[in-house]
């Protein structure tokens, strides 16, 4: 369940690896993706609980909820945030940017440590706002071969939607992974976390949206494979000479 957000340019890569000239100091943009890794966490993980205390044991209309929820705090962060960092919210996302040459590598590697860090807290503050115990550790199992492709599918899809997006409306790319997460949500067998950190934070929240800790890594390493997929047939497919 999710993740993502948009890289910051669509251009193709360039003989060196920098950001784009005339953004954000490296400050406000690590400020941009804490806050914005901060609330995406917080909502998808604290959605999940009120919408498991009110489904009275449905866990369709409970997905349903967090759904929605999830939906509308991406239309809203990107909104925010995506001119000042990008609106990342996702390694995943952070990675194929700096494979792209659109964000220096090093940048990157602060990037993740943003999301992870504020990510995680915003996960300690749902527990908070709930009443829950600050300090958890996840028992729900999510494993699988269905589940990780379902995990490399919904990455693979996401990394495309920003991308072509970016290429051909960028003033869309906010609704469109808005509602391709949404999408995701119901169409793959994992729920489409699609987001290395937000599988972390997760496995540190046993709630509706948890994810043992044990089953970490094969999510990660699915989310890895899709979002390297997508980059390359985003690269054949909306780069031009």
């Amino acid at each position: 369940m999710a993740h993502d957000a948009t890289v910051r340019s669509s251009a193709p890569a360039t003989s060196t690896a920098r950001a784009p000239a005339g953004q954000p100091p490296l400050a406000q943009r690590l400020a941009a993706e804490a806050i914005a890794s901060f609330f995406l966490f917080a909502c998808v993980i604290g959605s999940g609980i009120m919408a498991s205390n009110l489904a009275q044991g449905n866990d369709a209309v409970a997905l349903l909820a967090n759904t929605i929820a999830t939906g509308a705090i991406l239309f809203v962060l990107i909104t925010i945030f995506g001119p000042v960092s990008g609106a990342h919210m996702n390694p995943a996302v952070t990675l194929v940017a700096a494979s792209r040459r659109d964000l220096p590598w090093s940048e990157a590697a602060a990037y993740i440590g943003a999301q992870l860090a504020f990510g995680i807290a915003g996960a300690w503050a749902a527990h908070l706002m709930f009443d829950l115990p600050t300090l958890q550790v996840s028992l729900r199992a999510r494993t699988g071969l269905g589940q990780w492709a379902g995990e490399a599918i919904a990455t693979f899809g996401l990394v495309l939607t920003i991308l072509g997006t970016l290429r051909y409306r960028r003033s869309a790319v906010a609704a469109a992974v808005a509602l391709y997460i949404c999408a995701a949500y119901w169409f793959t067998s994992s729920t489409s976390f699609a987001n290395p950190a937000i599988t972390v934070a997760r496995s540190l929240s046993d709630t509706f949206a948890g994810i043992a800790p044990r089953d970490v890594p094969g999510f990660v390493i699915a989310q890895l494979v899709g979002a390297a997929a997508g980059a390359l047939a985003a690269r054949h497919l909306f780069d031009r000479a």
